[in-house]
């Protein structure tokens, strides 16, 4: 923020959700929960505004919904947006909120792969464009910073993307060589609570981090020395693959991810997408980042192996 505000009171939109417990934690714990006066977590449910884990800190929860929005930022310098995909309609009434409020810089519900340097449409990536669009329409005046962080660690080694842990084979779409971007959920909030805390006009409009970044190949040769054992890599041809995923409208982006990991689409390092790692935590010096080697260890090599594939859904 600027010099006049030194601690700027912060709101966090869906703090409950998947990904925005994890935002408030790291909003609410150390190094972070004293540069900021207040930290509001926002919640279209009473009942769900505890957190799951007792953070220290100070904050203050705000029931919100469509007709309340603007008194629901009363007060508010910096929103972030962790609202999940089935929320668009609400993250819309939100952003049209932003011009009658004090929010001064602005996080859109982005948090994912870099979808702006995609050659194909996607249901959902399209609609994060739009808002996005709509956000610079809306509230030209304010700082709008679009956070990539790749794939979630604890979310994304499983038979989804290809990594079938139970039985020890993995299968690229493409190469198994391809450098693949990912951050866990913890590091995630902590990047969004770094950035943050810097005054307004350094804060970039567009951030890549990646928290650990490995191929196919590397993730097998960590998965078994962590107690997978001896894991089998196929490779899919991609363009084939890449034709008929692409081929008709989805929301659903895991088979589109999977092509894209082989593309080197998912590489937040320099040289390709980039790599902001350094500018949110200098020489990890205020947090040691997550990565997939502490994965193996939790999981003996095997996360998700438990988990029934194909699911009932598909």
């Amino acid at each position: 923020m600027t010099s006049i505000i030194s601690r700027p009171v912060v709101a966090i939109a869906g703090a409950t959700g998947h990904l925005g417990r994890h935002v408030a934690s790291a909003f609410l714990s150390p190094p972070f929960n004293d540069k900021f006066s207040d930290v509001i977590l926002l919640s279209r449910s009473e009942t769900s505004l505890e957190l799951a884990s007792k953070s220290v800190g100070k904050y203050t929860t705000r029931t919100y919904d469509e007709n309340n929005l603007v008194d629901a930022l009363r007060g508010v310098h910096i929103l972030v947006n962790t609202v999940g995909p089935s929320g668009h309609s609400f993250k819309e009434k939100l952003l049209h909120a932003l011009p009658h409020t004090d929010v001064q810089v602005y996080f859109p519900s982005e948090f994912g792969v870099d979808h702006y340097v995609h050659d194909f449409s996607h249901l959902e990536w399209d609609t994060k464009k739009k808002h996005f669009a709509l956000a610079r329409s809306l509230i030209p005046d304010r700082k709008i910073c679009r956070v990539f962080c790749g794939l979630f660690i604890e979310d994304s080694i499983g038979p989804w993307f290809g990594f079938d842990t139970k039985e020890g084979k993995y299968e690229s779409i493409g190469s198994a060589n391809s450098p693949i971007s990912f951050t866990s959920l913890d590091d995630v909030g902590k990047v969004v609570a770094s950035l943050a805390t810097l005054p307004r006009d350094e804060i970039p409009d567009t951030v890549h981090i990646g928290g650990d970044t490995r191929s196919f190949l590397e993730i097998s040769e960590i998965m078994r020395d962590g107690g997978a054992g001896q894991i089998e890599i196929s490779e899919t041809p991609l363009p084939k693959y890449k034709e008929e995923v692409t081929s008709t409208s989805s929301w659903d982006p895991a088979q589109y991810l999977r092509f894209l990991m082989g593309e080197a689409k998912i590489n937040h390092s320099v040289g390709s997408l980039g790599d902001d790692n350094e500018l949110v935590n200098p020489k990890e010096e205020l947090w040691k980042w997550k990565s997939l080697t502490d994965l193996a260890r939790e999981t003996g090599g095997k996360p998700w192996k438990d988990f029934p594939w194909p699911s009932e859904s598909k």
